[in-house]
């Protein structure tokens, strides 16, 4: 009876693949026999002790080691040596780093400059937006930000990091190794100053904490960026009413006007200026302030025009324009998307437009009266613009120096932004008038002298080359073409006026990729710190 219950079939529980065939012999409990998958004894890793608990799949494997990881994957073309000098500007260095992809990137040579027990990374994370946000909303183009982002990072020790910038949003991720979670934090840029005079302080914090023998604490850098967020403008609001009125009248004087079209141009910008400033303190946005701020020239050239004054009203209007054309951006917008930041390229040109639009809605207005009221406006002055030579170096040299005052720039730059913007009218005035050359190349000649003594000048002075550059093309920008377009759309002459607002934004972008090209040109003959050239960005070809 007992041998019928033993050849009884057993269940399917019993019968199951992984259960050992008779005969075979198995060693430790029946708790104890693992998968077909486990390793066999000898060929795996020593036991792991019995306190450890259990990990998933993303727990860092016993034998992994940060200081002993094995090496990384090899392409098939081989990884390319990098030789990063020291004696060549940080923006330099970052920039060819972060050119390359991020497992081809040198591990930091020196020692991390941290305290003991190794960076703590949120606070180094947190001081990088906070560097780069002061960087972006002054007005620096989106790789220059991130390439300082990149060295703030590095120089704490975190060299595994991706800085993003976009036109309101700035983020960073750090991944330890492979094997570890990414941290990543985020900042939004809500409000922007042009400050020029904290900009290369920014840029003096970024080059001292990057440079290998210096080491600065993370207090100490908390410290020195929170003097910089203090510090108060370098020139009182009555300088800059002041330089607007006499950037107006000088670009006046470039256009042909005389004394009274000076004055005239001078009292019309102060009187927009002061405008702008009322509604920016009344929290109008900035499309409603360039709207008001161009209305008393407009509005100063046609009331001489209906009072018969023998002046050039066109220069009156013309230069109250040159005042508040948006060249920054323009320049930075044009430069993000040459260097292939089209998010932030966007996003700055749309912002150029909205406030181009402004200003034409405000010109407009006032054209649209003075027509009404029977002003004889000539459209075809454009075309008579007399050449005098000692004024308009003089003027461009004026306007030079008011753009860079109401930029808030270091009065150690002033001087050398005035002899650039001077140097750019001769180029200008050489190939246009005497030489018979086109406007437009005139104009991108000229602005490519401008980006490369400001490329040049940066880097004898390792700051940043937007305050070299900014204020030097003021003399270039088209305000003239920009108001004889809208005079001839004021006189329903919509076609000619559409082809003069063309020339205008021609010239615009004639000057921002003039620049861009300067910049560019001077870093490919000059060191770069790395050991082959920069590599262009790599084309889909529509896959």
């Amino acid at each position: 009876m007992m041998e019928a219950e033993d050849r009884k079939p057993q269940s399917d529980e019993a019968r199951m693949a992984f259960t050992p065939p008779a005969g075979v012999e198995v060693e430790g409990s029946e708790s104890e026999i693992t998968s077909e998958f486990a390793l066999p004894r000898g060929l795996g890793p020593s036991p792991a002790p019995a306190a450890e608990t259990e990990g998933s799949a993303f727990s860092t494997p016993s034998t992994y080691s940060a200081e002993h990881a094995p090496a990384a994957f090899t392409p098939a073309t081989g990884v390319p040596v990098v030789s990063l000098t020291k004696d060549v500007p940080w923006q330099d260095r970052m920039r060819t780093m972060l050119r390359m992809p991020v497992a081809e990137r040198p591990a930091p040579e020196p020692p991390p400059k941290a305290e003991e027990g190794g960076p703590a990374v949120p606070r180094v994370l947190d001081l990088t937006l906070r560097i780069g946000e002061l960087l972006l909303a002054g007005g620096e183009g989106a790789e220059d930000v991130e390439a300082a982002m990149f060295a703030v990072c590095r120089s704490y020790g975190l060299d595994r990091c991706e800085p993003n910038v976009t036109f309101t949003l700035l983020s960073i991720s750090y991944q330890p190794s492979l094997v570890d979670d990414p941290v990543t934090a985020s900042r939004t840029v809500r409000r922007r100053a042009t400050d020029y005079t904290r900009l290369a302080a920014v840029f003096r914090l970024v080059d001292d904490l990057s440079d290998p023998e210096t080491h600065i604490s993370l207090e100490e850098a908390y410290r020195r960026l929170a003097e910089i967020r203090r510090n108060r403008h370098p020139y009182p609001t009555w300088v800059l009413t002041g330089a607007s009125g006499l950037l107006a009248g000088a670009a006046s004087v470039l256009v042909g006007g005389d004394v009274i079209v000076f004055l005239a141009a001078m009292v019309g910008a102060m009187l927009g200026d002061r405008l702008a400033w009322l509604c920016a303190g009344r929290g109008l946005p900035e499309f409603y302030q360039f709207t008001v701020a161009a209305m008393p020239p407009a509005a100063i050239g046609v009331a001489l025009t209906v009072a018969h004054v023998d002046v050039k009203a066109s220069a009156v209007i013309t230069g109250g324009l040159f005042a508040l054309l948006p060249g920054r951006a323009l320049v930075a917008g044009v430069q993000d998307g040459l260097t292939g930041f089209y998010i932030t390229a966007s996003a700055r040109l749309l912002e150029v437009v909205y406030l181009f639009v402004g200003i034409v809605v405000g010109v407009l207005v006032v054209l649209y009266f003075g027509v009404y009221l029977g002003a004889k406006l000539n459209p075809d002055a454009a075309v008579t613009i007399a050449e005098r030579p000692g004024w308009q170096i003089a003027a461009s040299m004026l306007l030079s120096l008011t753009f860079a005052v109401l930029l808030q720039q270091e009065r150690s730059t002033v001087l050398w932004v005035t002899l650039n913007g001077g140097v750019a009218w001769c180029v200008y005035g050489a190939l246009h008038f005497p030489g018979g050359l086109s406007p437009v190349a005139s104009t991108a000649v000229a602005a490519g002298l401008v980006g490369l003594f400001g490329q040049l000048l940066s880097r004898y002075r390792f700051a940043s080359a937007l305050p070299y550059t900014t204020a030097a093309i003021g003399p270039l920008l088209p305000g003239s073409s920009t108001y004889f377009g809208l005079l001839s759309i004021a006189q329903n002459d919509v076609d000619k006026g559409l082809v003069s607002l063309a020339t205008a934004a021609s010239l615009a972008m004639a000057i921002a990729i003039g620049v861009n090209l300067g910049s560019e040109i001077s870093r490919m003959f000059l060191r770069i710190g790395s050991a082959d050239k920069r590599r262009a960005a790599k084309r889909t070809r529509g896959f």
